[in-house]
């Protein structure tokens, strides 16, 4: 048997599942077709200083805590940003949009996926008022007050490199992304697709 994918039986016969479905979706290797497994209990460790939660997490929950990761995953923000690559701004617009992408997730999931502490809509609210507001709340008027004195003939990248605080950002973003990454762990757990 190939070793990317192991065997599990949680609520169904045996299942191919991939070891690590963030390697998977990124290499654009298939995903197993059978649905999440049915969890009877999840407990998860979640960044931000949220603690931990453990719950019995139904088909609503699980079904909006894929469509979370599948958005968190994909993003810019939660790749390593190189100092040669790329720039902050776009990692900052790709933050951003999650506010408005796990909105309508958890808008389209209904009140199912509540909003305590122990349950996929509270997870989220949590992740975007504890982790990502005070960042970009931060970030994001220094950087535009920088990039407003920009000089037509000069690059965005060439202006953004320039700027003294430019470094201090791309740590503190990357210290962000450990924590995204964090999150992801949970949502994949949470979803049925990582064991």
């Amino acid at each position: 048997m190939n070793n990317t994918f192991k065997t599990t039986a949680q609520g169904a016969s045996n299942i191919l599942r991939p070891k690590s479905p963030l390697v998977n979706l990124l290499l654009g290797t298939p995903m197993a077709k059978a649905p999440p497994a049915i969890l009877k209990s999840v407990s998860v460790s979640l960044p931000f200083g949220i603690g931990s939660a453990s719950w019995e997490a139904d088909p609503t929950e699980q079904n909006a805590a894929w469509e979370l990761y599948v958005e968190l995953v994909t993003r810019v923000a939660v790749q390593s940003l190189s100092a040669e690559h790329g720039t902050v701004r776009e990692a900052m617009n790709s933050l951003y949009s999650l506010f408005g992408s796990t909105r309508e997730i958890l808008r389209k999931a209904g009140p199912k996926v509540g909003a305590a502490h122990d349950s996929v809509g509270g997870i989220a609210i949590a992740v975007l008022n504890r982790g990502l507001r005070p960042f970009l709340s931060k970030w994001h008027p220094l950087l535009q007050a920088w990039e407003a004195k920009r000089a037509i003939e000069v690059s965005p990248q060439a202006h953004e490199k320039a700027w003294e605080q430019e470094p201090i950002l791309r740590r503190e973003l990357e210290a962000l992304r450990v924590d995204l990454a964090t999150y992801s762990e949970a949502l994949a757990k949470i979803s049925g697709v990582e064991n």
